[in-house]
């Protein structure tokens, strides 16, 4: 793992800040090239984590549910 990969367990909020920070200091426009490419680096790690964090909330929701999304639940009717 390097410095700029997120730790695991940590909560999407946490990540989510994090990446609106990293956002932020990228559109200032005024960093140099190199910090600007290990924020990118950084943001699309923590992008890529947020997005894990999401699909396991939508996995688990879907479990609770009984796998009833909407199509299923169409079928239903």
């Amino acid at each position: 793992m390097t410095t700029n990969e997120p730790v695991p367990g940590e909560e999407y909020e946490t990540l989510y800040i994090r990446l609106q920070q990293i956002v932020e200091q990228l559109e200032t426009g005024d960093l140099p090239l190199a910090r600007a490419l290990a924020l990118y680096e950084e943001g699309v790690a923590t992008a890529e984590a947020c997005q894990r964090l999401l699909d396991q909330a939508a996995l688990r929701v879907r479990t609770l549910m009984g796998d009833q999304s909407p199509a299923a639940a169409e079928a239903d009717v």
